[in-house]
């Protein structure tokens, strides 16, 4: 059993050693689902996300600089030196301030093209999310179905993340990574992306850590 109100993130961390295996069948006609967690962990998502990323490798390393680069600007901005940056000592050096918003303004503006193929990627596995779904409601004889991060507790069984994904896989084991000329994504769609984006950043933000404890125990001096 589990408790349902753990991350997203935790939740995809433990689901890349499972490798998506179809959960128990739910109790009573009850079933609960994730469907970020779904989304997060489709196979034709991250291959097309790794081929994006190949894609606009170049523009990425710009973006990287650029966050770095703003982030330096900030931080010469915090002059109590509390990893803050207050309205007053924004007004105080204007000048820097300018060039932070300049940046963020530079970084938004060349990730437009990765967030729009990002997008796309999403939406074609957002317009058949619901069938996916389906399948497997009436596979099961699921007669309610609630929402993951809605639910205090409940059982393994009860849970069809997993068998949804594996359906999901199977209907759509790759989409295209490249929009249409004059493509718009749906509000839905773009809103599901930035929800993977940020999952996506706090994972990196976990492993960047776990890397640096390693890393800084692996350097302390043993015992005798």
């Amino acid at each position: 059993m589990k408790t349902l109100a753990k991350t997203l993130a935790a939740a995809s961390i433990a689901a890349a050693t499972v490798a998506g295996a179809p959960a128990a069948a739910q109790v009573s006609g009850i079933a609960v689902s994730s469907p970020e967690a779904v989304f997060l962990r489709s196979a034709a998502r991250q291959a097309a996300y790794t081929q994006i990323a190949q894609t606009y490798a170049g523009q990425i390393q710009q973006i990287n600089t650029m966050r770095q680069e703003a982030q330096t600007l900030q931080q010469s901005l915090d002059t109590n030196g509390d990893g803050q940056v207050t309205d007053a000592e924004a007004a105080a050096n204007q000048g820097v301030t300018t060039q932070v918003q300049q940046k963020l303004q530079q970084i938004a503006q060349t990730g437009q093209p990765i967030t729009l193929a990002q997008t796309y990627v999403v939406e074609q596995l957002l317009l058949d999310y619901n069938n996916a779904q389906q399948q497997v409601i009436s596979s099961k004889g699921i007669q309610l179905m609630l929402p993951a991060d809605g639910v205090q507790y409940v059982s393994d069984a009860a849970d069809v993340t997993s068998d949804i994904l594996a359906v999901l896989d199977q209907r759509l084991p790759t989409v295209q990574a490249a929009p249409p000329a004059n493509w718009r994504p749906r509000r839905e769609s773009l809103a599901l992306q930035q929800s993977i984006q940020q999952i996506l950043a706090g994972l990196a933000q976990q492993q960047a850590a776990q890397a640096a404890q390693q890393g800084a125990a692996a350097q302390q001096p043993t015992g005798r």
